[in-house]
């Protein structure tokens, strides 16, 4: 990985957004979101240096730009969002590492990561958010605020539930959290409205209007008629 940075971002013991795209895209659309509505700005970048894929333009190819936006706004950090994430062991947590750092760097309180949460659950069009922590004391808090825990013991794989394992080998608190899904192939907006109403709950700070996102999930359940 290959990491630049040519500012220094004017917030003070900030909140840390970080998560990539996932089943669903249901990570980069929420980070996404957030960048758009609160118009954050663009202070470091993280690249890959080993291609994970080519693409092909109908009789030739063309390397991808596969790299990654640290952004920051008042008090926030936003880190990933965008397409993909790196495959390899030794890049995810080389920006697993990169994340940590930036989190130690501008005296961060706390890192928020979010993705899917596959279920066979009948969702009708209202998905819950699961969260889980970074230890058992901050999820007996959590349980105070409404929010429900995950179900039961499961595997998360990816950036966003590695970077929880980070946080927490370096003792920093950490909240997942993961909206319920039915198909991970299809662009999850629901799911993603889900998490936003949730972070906004933990934050005590609004992230912005989700009636475009509203609009989207309509549109794809029109499409494959959910």
């Amino acid at each position: 990985m290959e990491f630049t940075q040519d500012i220094e971002p004017n917030v003070k013991k900030p909140i840390v957004i970080a998560a990539m795209q996932d089943m669903g895209n249901v990570g980069s659309i929420v980070v996404n979101f957030i960048n758009d509505s609160l118009k954050t700005k663009i202070f470091r970048i993280a690249r890959t240096l080993d291609p994970t894929y080519v693409i092909d333009r109908g009789g030739y190819i063309d390397l991808p730009n596969e790299s990654w936006e640290y952004k920051y706004t008042e008090d926030l950090i936003i880190f990933g969002g965008g397409k993909g994430q790196p495959q390899g062991n030794r890049e995810i947590n080389a920006l697993c590492q990169d994340v940590i750092d930036i989190v130690k760097k501008y005296s961060a309180k706390f890192i928020y990561t979010l993705g899917g949460f596959q279920t066979n659950r009948v969702l009708d069009n209202n998905p819950k958010t699961y969260i889980t922590t970074t230890s058992m004391e901050l999820t007996k808090q959590m349980k105070g605020l409404n929010v429900e825990t995950t179900p039961q013991k499961s595997i998360i794989t990816g950036f966003n539930g590695l970077i929880l394992g980070f946080a927490k080998k370096n003792g920093i608190q950490g909240i997942g959290m993961y909206g319920e899904l039915n198909e991970p192939d299809i662009p999850q907006y629901r799911a993603a409205i889900s998490i936003i109403k949730t972070l906004e709950k933990l934050t005590y700070r609004k992230l912005g209007d989700t009636s475009q996102l509203e609009a989207m999930a309509q549109e794809i359940e029109r499409k494959f008629k959910y």
